[in-house]
């Protein structure tokens, strides 16, 4: 856990640390709390993550939340390891060891009461690993359509006519 200044603010979406006297946060808009809150949350999330148990029974209800080939599972089961979530890594059909020599595609698995805090940990290093949470995602839905009299760019948002096929913006090129 990282060290706090009790006295400090912080904000409570992005971790960013602030002046006592500063009340919003510049980047996330949402109002900051006192160190000692921050303190005392992270300290209950600490005692609820050493008190999940790392087996997994034969009782467990568990739910496959990614699929994909084993290094791409192991490293997933990794991160989640390191949050105290256990996760098993199974194959497709009954009878596959889940060790990747009976497929290429196997099943990441876990708990279902896990299901919330595992996504916010994968979250959180999706995040951390493509730095996407600095961008705008707003408009990632977004899709060129030459034919139409306005598109919007899934990079930036920035609308215009697509009678160029690149982002008078940023410069992306829908060729």
């Amino acid at each position: 856990m990282r060290q706090r200044d009790p006295e400090l603010k912080y904000c409570p979406v992005c971790d960013e640390e602030y002046r006592t006297d500063i009340k919003m946060c510049a980047v996330c808009a949402v109002e900051l709390i006192i160190g000692h809150e921050k303190i005392a949350a992270e300290t209950v999330l600490q005692q609820k993550k050493v008190a999940r148990s790392m087996e997994l029974l034969v009782n467990d209800d568990l739910v496959n939340i990614r699929k994909g080939p084993l290094l791409e599972m192991k490293n997933l089961q990794h991160i989640l390891a390191k949050e105290h979530i256990p996760a098993l890594i199974a194959g497709e059909k009954k009878g596959n060891c889940g060790k990747g020599c009976c497929g290429t595609e196997l099943y990441l698995q876990i708990r279902r009461e896990d299901g919330e805090v595992a996504m916010e940990a994968l979250a959180r290093e999706f995040k951390r690993t493509t730095a996407l949470d600095h961008h705008d995602l707003s408009h990632i839905r977004s899709v060129y359509d030459p034919g139409a009299g306005q598109t919007v760019c899934p990079a930036c948002g920035f609308s215009f006519s697509p009678t160029t096929t690149t982002c008078p913006d940023c410069g992306l090129c829908f060729a």
